[in-house]
């Protein structure tokens, strides 16, 4: 049998996944505004984004195929959707610039993993066919 990374099959891997790139986008976010530092700082910015990520796990097409493409697109979308709407609602403000960025930077990271694993898969897959 095949040894698969951790999170290629697991939905718990795939929440960790998701809780992990969430958590490495907030730490990013302060760094970048020189807010680093503070755990509790770190917890109150990427509370929004795991909002968003936990609605997003609550759909079936999440839970369904978790380390799908299209389940990563759903996970993007709530995450930064829900967090953002949660920091406008929190702070009264939310710049086109933040909310653009948001988006990139939680599709590269949420989207990433997901494609990483899939070719992880693919490779492991096409090297069992070749040896017979």
């Amino acid at each position: 049998m095949t040894a698969y990374p951790w999170f290629v099959f697991s939905r718990r891997g795939a929440v960790v996944a998701d809780v992990v790139a969430v958590v490495v986008f907030a730490a990013i976010g302060r760094m970048s505004h020189a807010e680093a530092g503070s755990v509790v700082g770190l917890a109150g910015t990427a509370l929004p984004f795991l909002a968003g990520a936990a609605v997003a796990w609550a759909t079936p097409w999440v839970r369904a195929e978790p380390v799908s493409f299209r389940a990563g697109l759903v996970v993007v979308a709530l995450t930064a959707g829900v967090g953002c709407l949660l920091r406008w609602a929190f702070l009264g403000r939310l710049p086109l610039s933040f909310a653009i960025v948001t988006v990139v930077a939680l599709a590269v990271l949420l989207l990433g993993w997901r494609g990483v694993s899939a070719a992880v898969v693919r490779v492991r897959a096409a090297r069992e066919t070749s040896r017979g």
